[in-house]
Order: structure tokens, then sequence, then C-alpha cells
């Protein structure tokens, strides 16, 4: 079966089930708790690329409240131009949001370069694999950056194995409501 294909198939199965299975008010509760954790924990991270959330994802509205209030820098993406990689502008609780391209928003601070970027995803597996939505923005953003990166999921998005292509960036933790998967010393991306 050709890749493009197997991802398509994957991306549809992971949409209905989050149709059919929402996240709790309990679980995003807990997936802020667990990313607050591992960042906090890390005083280098100071520029965390975080996400307002599109309507089925993980809520991280209240981390980014708690990371501005820990004296870190959170900024959001802007969604760029087909085949550019993401953008990411200086959040604050007080800032104006804009709205971007495919229903997200971002907001109209000035543009910085994070340490870090939490990447949304419909499956991962427990090689750092990740699904995305398709457009390729993470992998070419996580490309250009050479910055860490850490997945933010529902412990039932996992699968048994995501189909990868050549473009395909892997994640260095994968955090979900239930665990933090880190990768082993050596085994992360570069930068």
């Amino acid at each position: 079966m050709n890749i493009d294909w197997e991802k398509q198939d994957l991306r549809r199965i992971m949409r209905q089930r989050r149709i059919e299975r929402p996240i709790s008010p309990a679980e995003n509760t807990a997936l802020n708790e667990h990313l607050a954790m591992q960042i906090l924990a890390e005083p280098d991270l100071g520029q965390i690329g975080c996400v307002w959330p599109l309507p089925g994802e993980a809520d991280l509205r209240a981390l980014c409240h708690l990371l501005f209030n820990a004296g870190r820098h959170v900024l959001l993406p802007e969604t760029t131009p087909k085949g550019e990689p993401l953008l990411f502008r200086r959040w604050r609780p007080d800032c104006e949001m804009v709205a971007g391209r495919f229903g997200t928003h971002h907001p109209d601070g000035d543009y910085d370069r994070p340490d870090l970027v939490l990447v949304p995803l419909l499956a991962f597996d427990r090689t750092f694999n990740r699904l995305g939505y398709g457009g390729g923005y993470y992998d070419r953003t996580l490309d250009a950056l050479k910055c860490r990166a850490f997945g933010f999921a529902l412990s039932w998005q996992e699968v048994a194995s995501v189909p990868v292509g050549v473009h395909d960036e892997p994640l260095d933790r994968i955090v979900t409501e239930r665990e933090i998967i880190r990768q082993q010393a050596g085994e992360g991306r570069a930068g």
C-alpha cells in the first residue's frame, strides 16, 4: 500500500475516534499538568511554542497562562502559506488574537523562535512518530528550527505503528494524560 494512502486511512480512523471519544475536562487538566511538569523541570526551555486549540483538540490555554506566569515566553504559531514552516508570535494573556488560516488563531505580537514546540497530533507510536493533519506544517517547522518537540495527545491516540515518510520529523517526547514517553539518551533530535 502507498504510504500516502496509509496515512490518509489512519487519519480517517483517528478523526472518527476523536468524534466518538471527545476529551473530558479531567483528561484535559491531566494533560496540561503533565506538560507543565515536563516544561518547568527544564529551565533552558524559555521560549515555548504552544498551540491555541482547534475544535476537538486538547485545550492548552491554561498551560499558556501557567507558563507565562512562571516567566516563560509563550509563542503561538501563525499558519503560513502552504509549503512554508510555521512562524511563532509572542503571546500574553492580554494580547489580541487574530484569526488565521484553517480556523487557527495567533497573537498580534512580535515574532520569536521557540526552544521547544508542542506538537498536536492525530496518532502516535512508541518510536516517537506522529500522524498530523496532512499539511506538513509541523514537519517543515521542526526541520527548519531544529528545536525540541514534545507531542501531546490522549493515551487512546496511540497506535502500533504510524506510517512514516522521508520528510516526517520524529518527536523528542510524547506527553499524554496518563504518561510521559521519553527518548533514550542520544536518540533525540539535534538542536
